[in-house]
């Protein structure tokens, strides 16, 4: 295990930080925008974690662990065809995101059948995991974008793609079982 020491290392006082292969790269570098949104969505699924219990809580545990993993990924430059095999850098895997699936196809069944768009909202848990949604999406749009300009690891758009999926009927269930889903109603106040 790393041992930090030192919480402020002034490497980063010129606009730089380093990726995961040593490379410094600008801050505002768009792999640097999207593994910091990844990091975002951790921090909002752990306040969303503060009203979640039992397999819910579990759930999202081990998902904010993918997440930090997933960061790992998008820190590393390449797609890891090239990782060195006697030191691969970390990467998202399909049993990652095949996991997500089983467990959105779980939660997904025990839901009522969707009749309208859901706003965000309902329960403390629901309306913070359609936070963790939204800034999934956004980690997401980034990700794409880094994946047009570099060779990305695939899995890693598959992965937060399933992510917004998760959140979204995780926040149903959180919602009775979406019983108590806010329903978008077009043209209300016209």
């Amino acid at each position: 295990m790393v041992q930090l020491t030192r919480i402020y290392t002034k490497s980063g006082d010129k606009g730089k930080t380093a990726l995961g292969n040593g490379t410094r790269v600008a801050k505002n570098d768009i792999r640097v925008a999207a593994y910091g949104t990844v990091d975002e969505t951790n921090a909002v699924i752990g306040v969303a974690r503060l009203h979640a219990t039992g397999d819910v809580d579990a759930m999202l545990a081990r998902i904010q662990n993918d997440l930090f993993d997933l960061g790992a990924d998008l820190c590393t430059p390449g797609d890891g065809s090239d990782d060195n095999p006697e030191r691969p850098a970390l990467r998202i895997t399909s049993k990652q995101t095949e996991r997500l699936e089983s467990e959105i196809d779980a939660i997904n069944a025990g839901l009522d059948p969707l009749t309208s768009f859901v706003l965000p909202g309902g329960s403390a848990l629901s309306a913070q995991l359609h936070v963790a949604r939204t800034v999934s999406r956004r980690a997401e749009r980034l990700i794409v974008e880094l994946s047009g300009i570099e060779a990305i690891n695939p899995e890693a758009v598959r992965y937060i793609n399933r992510l917004s999926d998760h959140m979204f009927v995780l926040a149903r269930h959180a919602n009775n079982g979406g019983k108590d889903d806010i329903l978008w109603q077009p043209g209300l106040t016209r």
